[in-house]
C-alpha cells in the first residue's frame, strides 16, 4: 500500500522546495489520471494529502522511520499551500505546478469534508510531528468547524474524531463542549436503531461512515454511555450485517470497508466486546478474498490496493484513498512489515521525489 501511496506521490513546485502530494486517481498501469468526476477538478487534493499526512504521522509515532517523518512534512507543505490566511482550504491542484481551483464543485474554499479533514491533518501533524506552523494553522482553521451550522453527520464525524485525539493527549480542552454538541447533533440523526449520514438519505452510504467509531469513543472520553449505547445499537442494526455477507452491495469502495473497520475497532477499544474483534476480522478480510468478487483487492506481491468491486467485480484501477485508507485499515501488518519492505518503498518514488525526503534532516524540527 505504501508502495502505491510512493508511485503517486509527486512533486507540487509553487507550494515549496520540500512540499509533495499525492496523485489522486490512477489505472491498471498505475498511470495517474485527473479527478473528472464533476468535470475537470485536478491532479492532487486535500482530502488525499490530509489523510496521507495522518497515516505517516500515525507510522512514524510507533517507527520512527526517518523517511516516514519527512514525507509527512513534505504533504504538510502542501497542506500549508492548500490554507488560505481565513483558515480555509482549497481542495484541488489543476497542474503539478500548483494552481489552484477554487470554483470547482469539490475545490471551492472552505468545504465541508476538505475542510474536516485538512483540520484534522494539522492537528495530528502538530501533536505528532511538533509542527508549530501546523498548530498555527490550526488555529485559524478550527473556528471555521466549531461556527458550521447544519453539518450532515458524516462530516461531523470527523470533527469528532479530530476533538477525540486531541482531547486524548490533553490539547484544546476548549473543545470539549464542542464534542458533547456534536455527538448530540450526530446521534439525533437516527432512523430506528441506525446512525443516518444526512438528513436526505433513504439508507446510510458506507463509504466514509465512521459515526458509530467517531461517538464510541467520545462516549468514553466525555463519560457518555448514551453515546455508547447509540454507536453499539447503530453498528450492530447496519455495519455487522454488511460484514457477515461480505459487503455485498452493488459496489464497495475500500473506504467504505476501511471506515466500518474504524468503528468496529473503536467499539471494541470502548466496549471490550469480543463480538467486534470478529467483525473487525472478517472486515479486514474483504481486502483479502471474503467479499463478492472472490478476489485480493489487496495486492501484496504489488503494494496495490484496487479501487472496489461493483456488481461483482474488481475495479482494476489503484487511486490515492484507497491505498490510504486500506493502509489505516490494516496499520498493524504494514508496521509489521515496514522495515523490510522500505527499500521497496523508496525505489517506487519518481526520482525528484525520492531526491527530496532522502535530502530531508532525519529527525530534526518542523
Amino acid at each position: 500500500m505504501l508502495r502505491q501511496i510512493a508511485r503517486l506521490t509527486r512533486p507540487v513546485e509553487d507550494a515549496g522546495p520540500r512540499a509533495t502530494a499525492i496523485a489522486v486517481y490512477a489505472d491498471a498501469a498505475d498511470r495517474v489520471v485527473p479527478a473528472t468526476d464533476f468535470g475537470f477538478e485536478g491532479v492532487a487534493c486535500v482530502d488525499d494529502a490530509a489523510r496521507g499526512a495522518v497515516l505517516l504521522c500515525d507510522l512514524w509515532a510507533v517507527t520512527r522511520v526517518p523517511i516516514v517523518r519527512a514525507w509527512a512534512l513534505g504533504i504538510a507543505d502542501f497542506l500549508h499551500y492548500m490554507q488560505r490566511q481565513d483558515g480555509s482550504f482549497v481542495n484541488f491542484v489543476v497542474d503539478w505546478r500548483g494552481h489552484h481551483n477554487e470554483n470547482g464543485p469539490t475545490s471551492y474554499p472552505g468545504g465541508s469534508f476538505w475542510q474536516a479533514r485538512g483540520t484534522r491533518a494539522l492537528a495530528k501533524l502538530w501533536m505528532v510531528l511538533g509542527d508549530e506552523r501546523a498548530h498555527d494553522a490550526l488555529l485559524r482553521a478550527v473556528p471555521l468547524i466549531r461556527e458550521a451550522t447544519d453539518v450532515p453527520p458524516d462530516v461531523r464525524a470527523i470533527h469528532v474524531h479530530m476533538a477525540n485525539e486531541l482531547l486524548r493527549v490533553g490539547a484544546m480542552s476548549q473543545l470539549r463542549a464542542d464534542l458533547e454538541r456534536w455527538c448530540e447533533e450526530i446521534v439525533r440523526l437516527r432512523r430506528g436503531r441506525v446512525l443516518y449520514d444526512n438528513p436526505d438519505q433513504d439508507a446510510p452510504h458506507l463509504w466514509g461512515h465512521v459515526q458509530e467509531g467517531a461517538i464510541a469513543e467520545a462516549g468514553g472520553l466525555l463519560d457518555r454511555p448514551d453515546f455508547v449505547s447509540a454507536a453499539r445499537e447503530s453498528a450492530m442494526a447496519y455495519l455487522a450485517p454488511l460484514v457477515e455477507r461480505g459487503f455485498d452491495e452493488p459496489t464497495v469502495q475500500p473506504y467504505g470497508v476501511a471506515s466500518a473497520i474504524y468503528s468496529l475497532t473503536k467499539l471494541l477499544e470502548v466496549t471490550g466486546d469480543e463480538v467486534f474483534a470478529d467483525l473487525v476480522a472478517k472486515a479486514r478480510d474483504w481486502f483479502y478474498g471474503r467479499n463478492p468478487a472472490r478476489r485480493q483487492v489487496y495486492d501484496r506481491e504489488s503494494g496495490r490496493v484496487n479501487d472496489g468491486i461493483d456488481d461483482g467485480l474488481l475495479n482494476e484501477h489503484s487511486g490515492a484513498e484507497s491505498n490510504i485508507v486500506a493502509a489505516q485499515a490494516l496499520i498493524d501488518d504494514v508496521v509489521a512489515t515496514l522495515p523490510d519492505m522500505l527499500p521497496l518503498i523508496e525505489g517506487c518514488f519518481v526520482p525528484r521525489v525520492r531526491e527530496r525526503l532522502l535530502a530531508a534532516p532525519a529527525a530534526g524540527s518542523a
